[in-house]
């Protein structure tokens, strides 16, 4: 299945927008290909304001945020992995979405597909069902 953190993003920021609200993106500025402008972070991460007002030419796919921003007067191009955004939401009242690290930053490094070893133990016992989940589901719930 595809990640639903691209699905969510776009969902979010329509919902911000819609509610004539400022939406912000919480970046980790060290995430591969991130490019943010340099000196504007603070501890690894970064806060953009990507409100319609306050950017240009932003396209959200599943792959990535783009647009163009002005820090400090100066205009730059942003380019954010989807991966590198830790969360959605809105500056005046708090209400949005933070997201879990992707599971390949947590073991350090990040796996091609060609490290992917096949399972030749066959299927699970239990007739090939995958495990029921157990304990409460973990979501997070947006007013």
């Amino acid at each position: 299945m595809n990640s639903s953190r691209p699905y969510l993003v776009r969902a979010l920021y329509e919902w911000i927008v819609d509610n004539d609200c400022t939406p912000h993106m919480l970046v980790n500025a060290e995430f591969p290909a991130v490019q943010v402008p340099q000196g504007f972070a603070s501890d690894g991460q970064i806060v953009l304001n990507i409100s319609p007002s306050a950017v240009r030419s932003l396209h959200m796919d599943n792959d990535a945020v783009s647009f163009e921003g002005r820090f400090g007067g100066v205009a730059h191009t942003l380019f954010v992995p989807i991966g590198a955004i830790l969360g959605i939401y809105a500056r005046e009242n708090g209400q949005g979405m933070v997201f879990e690290l992707e599971p390949s930053l947590l073991e350090g490094d990040e796996l091609e597909d060609d490290d992917v070893e096949p399972d030749d133990d066959g299927p699970p016992e239990g007739g090939g069902q995958p495990p029921r989940p157990t304990g409460r589901p973990s979501l997070k719930v947006v007013k």
